[in-house]
């Protein structure tokens, strides 16, 4: 099972992008799906999570402005990130909680300048 994410890249202060993650094969040991991100100099923070049965969490600091969904059926997780801030640059990992730990994409870098 591998985790590959799409998307990201430079966007405008207000501005919105969007990320995905696809689970290459469907695995029924997920529990949930999320987003960290590791701005530069800082430590890694998940941003956004959604359990399988649907329950969704956002970290303070994106509430409101960013929204994480996800297509079983195509078992993929989107990030929509919409307000963006500076604040907001960093690497995007895609991550999927099992009882046998955590998985991980490679990421994708977000930068936000005007």
């Amino acid at each position: 099972v591998q985790l590959v994410e799409s998307g990201g890249g430079l966007g405008q202060p207000g501005g919105s992008l969007k990320l995905t993650c696809k689970v290459t094969e469907s695995f029924d040991e997920i529990s949930n799906l999320g987003w960290n991100h590791q701005a530069p100099g800082r430590r890694r923070e998940s941003v956004a999570s959604i359990t399988k049965n649907g329950t969704i969490s956002y970290l303070d600091s994106v509430k409101g402005r960013f929204t994480v969904t996800r297509d079983v059926a195509e078992n993929t997780v989107y990030l929509h990130m919409n307000a963006l801030q500076p604040e907001d640059t960093g690497v995007y990992r895609c991550y999927a909680a099992t009882p046998w730990g955590n998985l991980w994409g490679r990421g994708t870098q977000v930068t936000v300048s005007s």
